[in-house]
């Protein structure tokens, strides 16, 4: 029997996949029931509960109507009422004051069991039935947020068609271990990364990477390598688990296991961001640390009162019971993290991972934003951009040499023009290059067909005599960023060839919605010199470029930003421009599918490689700090304006239990509107090139 097949699959490590997994969903229990409560009518139980308690409450109010009716009739109703909308509330609180705290459930505890002392049932079970109502309704209302998250984990497909010896058969995707070839049928979900080795076609990465146009695919190249090592893979070869497959059959081969796949690792991390608290949270449980005693000292001075003004004790005791009713901050505590929550989530669906509510609120605040310039503003990779005949050659026949000689290089410059070459001329054929050699820092020389060629810079014809026309035109077309090369065969100076890493085709719609958006400073950092900076800026319109950067030089200019900017931004591969984005205020990585490195170090990771997420990234930022202030404002606003009218007696607890519930659902569904948050930068790229 084939272990490997029948047996659950055990990592290197000697973990038991299944128990891992079986762990993990333990956690999340356990996470979620901090939010959540479940029971005899499953996870609907809080909320049938609370309707019970709302009915017996109103046919414990109807019978006191009626004529005829022993008191204790509409009593039975109101304990009824306290049973069943108190048992969460005094579940929470006995919860909460065993790990040595109390929170708003015990001040609402408190408030009802006053109520009843007094007399006044009905009042403490309205409490208790609008509290336990509105608890629920917030709990669900916060669910809608997680859901959003947690679809993520229903996008990669449970099982996968696997090839093993010779035979297809399906098998859970828990069992796929690396190496495995699966087959992905067209119009259907990808279940594990990995690499095609086999058919080409489209792949719609949106779920992912948030890209709106699907990517073409095709076969590696070099079926040997071990592509679960590899720490770059081109975007054309990879594949990712959740993806979903266009109209053409692709054979894959697993490079990452189920627990270690770019879904799973984004769900994971979007997971811990909800945990962390945003500067405006912390700021909300200092602010109820201080305040929560203050309202307890206040309640317990107006139960008093009747020493000092002339009113029965009962008076007074209600008085502070709504009192502590109105003082509660409800609305304060969940106003912040289900804003951060629901802005987290939105961000993953639109691919991008923000790792928690302090970059979630940085961004929005960002003055500048520094960018690394090789493939973040630029393609990343050399391109031919001009070819220029001296002296009356032949183009066809300048390329035909040209690329025979460049054809025997393995010179990323070389590989460039062969790429261009083709391109221009797709049915070009090479002649045989012979005696190749290259010249270190200066270029090629060959023979083709009897003529000596020289390809290469200035300093390969320092002995001839360079004419001025050519001169002139290998200036000019440094000034504008590109390698210029000179080409000489048989003695004659044929022509120039010009390479560059050309910009993004999104890059300057991109920074013009960044601009829109208010971000004042956009630096361009790079390695390259000065005058390639210059002319890469004119292109793109950034603010400012920077040159002969090296990597130290980045950190200390992110740092320079950061002393006249305040906020500042780095975006980069999140590799090389690691220490730079440690130094920013908030460090951004482009194109992190599959990247362990950015989604580690950056704060924030736009999944695909588009630089249109970011405005969308920061615009979300902005509306999420928006609808927090909001919240701030309406349940703060609330509170300060209950606690005066219950002291006065202006607002009995009635009154307060609404104003006070009520807030509470309005910061929450407030904030569920960042789940609806529309990309408007989505098309910035298709904008470009119309």
């Amino acid at each position: 029997m084939d272990k490997k097949k029948d047996q659950p699959h055990v990592h290197h490590s000697g973990h038991n996949h299944e128990a891992e997994k079986g762990k993990a969903a333990s956690q999340n229990k356990a996470e979620k029931d901090d939010h959540e409560h479940g029971g005899i009518f499953g996870k609907n139980t809080e909320m049938i509960f609370a309707i019970i308690c709302a009915v017996a409450l109103a046919i414990g109010y109807g019978l006191t109507f009626m004529n005829g009716l022993p008191a204790w009739s509409s009593l039975a109703f109101y304990v009824l009422a306290y049973f069943f909308g108190g048992f969460f509330t005094a579940k929470d609180a006995v919860e909460t004051i065993a790990r040595g705290g109390f929170e708003i459930d015990f001040l609402m505890l408190v408030a009802a069991i006053g109520a009843a002392i007094l007399g006044s049932w009905a009042e403490g079970a309205l409490l208790l039935a609008l509290f336990s109502l509105g608890h629920a309704l917030e709990h669900y209302a916060m669910g809608r947020a997680r859901k959003s998250i947690e679809a993520l984990t229903d996008l990669a497909p449970p099982e996968a068609l696997v090839v093993r010896d010779g035979k297809e058969r399906m098998v859970p995707i828990e069992m796929l271990v690396l190496g495995d070839v699966i087959i992905i049928k067209p119009n259907s979900k990808i279940p594990a990364d990995g690499v095609v080795i086999k058919g080409e076609g489209a792949v719609n990465q949106a779920p992912i990477t948030g890209e709106s146009v699907p990517v073409d695919k095709m076969p590696v190249d070099d079926m040997t390598i071990d592509y679960a090592r590899e720490k770059t893979i081109k975007a054309v070869h990879r594949v990712f688990a959740g993806t979903i497959n266009g109209t053409s059959v692709l054979e894959v081969k697993v490079i990452r296991e189920a627990s270690d796949s770019t879904i799973s690792r984004l769900i994971k991390l979007v997971n811990e961001a909800e945990k962390q608290k945003s500067p405006t949270q912390l700021f909300t449980d200092k602010f109820e640390r201080f305040f929560v005693p203050a309202v307890l000292v206040l309640v317990t001075l107006l139960c008093f009162a009747f020493l000092v003004i002339d009113e029965p004790f009962a008076r007074s005791f209600y008085r502070a019971m709504s009192v502590l009713v109105a003082a509660s901050p409800c609305a304060l505590a969940i106003s912040t993290p289900s804003a951060v929550l629901s802005g987290v989530a939105r961000a993953a669906r639109g691919g991008v991972l923000i790792k928690g509510g302090k970059p979630l609120e940085d961004l929005g605040e960002l003055n500048a934003i520094a960018f690394d310039k090789t493939g973040t503003l630029t393609e990343g990779k050399p391109q031919l951009t001009n070819v220029i005949v001296l002296n009356d050659f032949d183009e066809a026949e300048l390329l035909r040499l040209v690329g025979a000689v460049e054809k025997r290089s393995d010179h990323p410059l070389a590989q460039a023009i062969i790429k261009g070459i083709v391109e221009k001329s797709k049915d070009i054929e090479f002649p045989e290059a012979k005696q190749v050699k290259g010249v270190t820092g200066r270029g090629v020389e060959a023979e083709v067909g009897g003529k000596k060629i020289f390809i290469g810079n200035r300093a390969l014809f320092k002995a001839d005599k360079i004419p001025q026309e050519a001169q002139d035109k290998m200036t000019e077309l440094e000034k504008g960023g590109h390698t210029a090369m000179l080409v000489k065969i048989g003695g004659v100076f044929a022509g120039i060839l010009s390479l560059m890493d050309i910009p993004r085709k999104e890059a300057r719609q991109a920074l013009e919605d960044l601009s829109q958006l208010g971000i004042k400073k956009m630096i361009m950092l790079t390695g390259d010199n000065q005058k390639v900076a210059d002319a890469v800026a004119r292109q793109i319109g950034v603010t400012d470029a920077w040159g002969d950067l090296m990597p130290e030089d980045k950190v200390a200019a992110v740092q320079k930003l950061a002393k006249s900017e305040k906020m500042v931004a780095m975006v980069g591969d999140g590799v090389n421009d690691a220490p730079a984005m440690a130094k920013s205020t908030v460090g951004i990585a482009m194109g992190a599918a599959g990247s362990d490195v950015a989604l580690e170090t950056a704060d924030i990771a736009l999944m695909g490689d588009k630089l249109e997420s970011l405005p969308f990234a920061i615009g979300l930022s902005r509306k999420s700090r928006s609808i927090i202030k909001q919240n701030l404002w309406i349940s703060l606003g609330v509170v300060a304006a209950l606690i005066p009218l219950t002291i006065a007696g202006i607002a009995s607890i009635g009154p307060a239990v609404i104003a006070h519930e009520g807030s509470t659902l309005v910061v929450v569904f407030n904030a569920l509107r960042l789940l609806a948050y529309q990309n408007q930068y989505a098309n910035s790229a298709t904008k470009q090139k119309k």
